[in-house]
């Protein structure tokens, strides 16, 4: 109970009212044989220490377990090793850093100057040193006039407690399998009788009790953190540039330890400036959870970066996810976003429905055909084309952002569009609207929320697309367009590569492809040239011996530039090449994350 101030303290105190009721309870069970007495006091503790597995509420409610049946005031504190998570103390002679963790005390009580929770314990007598390195309990049964430092730390709290007549103490340490973990101190006072060796022995069985429950509420603590840290190691750790889209993020721990798992979200640069958004959940949760969140992100962001369509996405997803040792299914939600035509194509797999804020702030819930969780292996899966106009937002999430323990679902989902609404006018990014959607409640539930804003349009700045003639005229127009853009963007240092390779695409396109479709260029970190065309198969390099006039076109392109590829589109099929940019005045003008 000793310290130095009462500063930012918590202190749980007990009304007159149910000190009454316990000492009467005490009188009465004088008549009561100790054996039985402490039996019934140890069953009690049972059940009422130990209700969670939270290090804090488990100190407190053994402090309030013994006040005022046993004592008029009670001080836990605990090792601060193991409010990390580590074991605590097997054994030495430095003694460890404790911290003050939990108060209870009656009323006549309330002037004494504990250590307030939270802060470092301050002690330096050599009564508290004994109890931590000796690990054996310490009594002084009637503590004289000077003898009050030896229970407290500093000259103010020995005469706090002088003046609230304390006159016996008890201290004993909190052992569970053998290792230290806190310290306990009591007080009793006027009217209560001083402490007996039987009143010790009881102490140190309950303490024992109480020590076991905090140990299991730290194990329980330090796997719910390692299952946090492999969940954040496993998600993105920034957000890529994206093309006229302005990308938020945040990922938000369950507060119950049991709800950390399997959520998790993504942001894919794809060719010709598209942007995948994804956000996934894992019908589990713990360590399995986490490592099956890992192991379909990779495969999600793999087949994205093939530049595939989402319901197709979502089909070999589903495959995947069958070939998991685990057994477990998962829901999933994916949005490409094109930067052109101002568009999402959506689908999603046993997901809550993306939510769509208009630039007014007005919110509705995208009708988006909902699948079967991927893993589940019922296929196929649909997708839909959804317009997203300047200003508009589309908000992607986990249903932990909407999970209440006294609403259901359906209800949730109808307040979220109120909280949405509402942070419209404001600002609404993915932060905020994770705050705002459980102001007055601990989140039982992970989340993982996405929030893209288009931006409006700005000619010239990050994409341009042309439409290209379907004759022998392509090649040149082709060459022209990419000429004059890269002198606009300031890039006529690259433009003979990309000259030279926007022919052989459309070369291509022309030979093979029934005739090209559009040009696109896209200026982020690296320069993409795009071109379409309306044959089905996708084009191969090809080994050309000597004498062959042709086939060397798709091998300049892959000397040429960094990576090449290709992908189907609905009529036709998409061949794109990127480069390099040299100098990094691209990336410093145009920071993560805008268009």
């Amino acid at each position: 109970m000793g310290g130095n101030g009462s500063a930012g303290r918590r202190r749980h105190v007990v009304s007159p009212a149910r000190v009454r009721r316990g000492r009467i309870a005490e009188r009465r069970a004088g008549a009561v044989p100790s054996a039985l007495r402490t039996l019934v006091w140890l069953n009690e503790a049972s059940s009422s220490i130990g209700t969670s597995l939270d290090l804090q509420q488990t100190a407190q409610e053994f402090a309030d377990f013994m006040v005022p049946r046993f004592a008029d005031g009670c001080a836990v504190d605990l090792l601060d090793s193991v409010l990390r998570g580590e074991e605590g103390e097997r054994g030495g002679s430095v003694a460890p850093e404790l911290r003050a963790m939990a108060l209870s005390a009656i009323d006549e009580m309330k002037q004494l100057e504990p250590d307030p929770i939270g802060e470092i314990t301050q002690y330096g007598t050599a009564m508290a040193r004994e109890v931590i390195l000796g690990r054996k309990p310490r009594m002084v049964g009637r503590i004289r006039p000077n003898e009050y430092h030896l229970v407290s730390s500093n000259p103010s709290a020995a005469e706090q407690l002088r003046r609230a007549g304390v006159h016996s103490y008890l201290a004993v340490p909190l052992l569970a399998r053998g290792v230290l973990l806190g310290v306990a101190d009591f007080v009793r006072g006027p009217g209560s009788p001083p402490f007996t060796r039987t009143d010790m022995a009881l102490a140190v069985q309950i303490a024992s009790r109480a020590a076991v429950f905090v140990d299991n509420a730290r194990l329980y603590g330090r796997e719910r953190q390692h299952v946090v840290n492999l969940q954040r190691a496993l998600l993105p750790r920034n957000v890529p540039r994206t093309v006229r889209l302005d990308v938020s993020t945040c990922y938000t721990p369950a507060a119950d330890p049991s709800g950390v798992g399997g959520d998790w979200f993504d942001v894919v640069p794809l060719p010709g400036g598209r942007t995948a958004l994804i956000v996934g959940d894992v019908m589990s949760h713990g360590l399995p959870a986490a490592a099956t969140m890992g192991r379909l992100r990779a495969v999600a962001r793999t087949l994205m970066q093939l530049d595939i369509a989402p319901d197709r996405v979502l089909a070999r997803l589903d495959l995947a996810a069958r070939d998991l040792e685990e057994d477990q299914v998962a829901t999933f939600l994916c949005a490409i976003h094109d930067p052109v035509d101002r568009s999402y194509t959506v689908a999603r797999a046993g997901h809550v429905p993306p939510l769509m804020v208009a630039a007014d702030g007005t919110a509705r819930y995208l009708d988006v055909p909902v699948g079967a969780p991927v893993g589940a292996g019922v296929i196929p899966y649909d997708a839909v084309r959804v317009p997203a106009p300047p200003g508009s937002r589309l908000v992607l999430f986990t249903d932990g952002l909407v999970k209440s323990r006294r609403d259901d679902l359906d209800q949730g989902l109808q307040r979220l569009l109120g909280v949405t609404g509402g942070l419209a006018a404001d600002g609404l990014d993915a932060e905020r609207l994770t705050a705002a959607s459980a102001p007055a409640r601990q989140r039982f539930d992970e989340t993982a929320v996405v929030v893209a804003q288009s931006l409006p349009d700005e000619p010239d700045r990050d994409v341009a697309q042309w439409l290209l003639p379907q004759d022998g005229r392509a090649a040149g127009r082709a060459r022209q367009l990419a000429r004059e853009q890269l002198a606009l963007w300031r890039l006529t240092d690259v433009a003979d590569v990309t000259e030279l390779v926007v022919s052989e695409l459309v070369g291509n396109a022309l030979r093979y492809g029934h005739g090209p479709g559009h040009l696109r260029m896209v200026r982020r970190h690296r320069l993409v040239v795009e071109v379409s065309d309306h044959g089905p198969d996708l084009p191969q390099i090809q080994h050309s011996t000597v004498s062959d006039e042709g086939g060397r076109g798709l091998q300049l392109v892959n000397t040429l530039c960094r990576r090449w590829g290709s992908c189907r589109i609905a009529g036709g099929k998409v061949v794109w090449a990127e480069q390099d940019i040299a100098g990094s005045e691209l990336a410093l003008e145009y920071p993560l994350g805008t268009g």
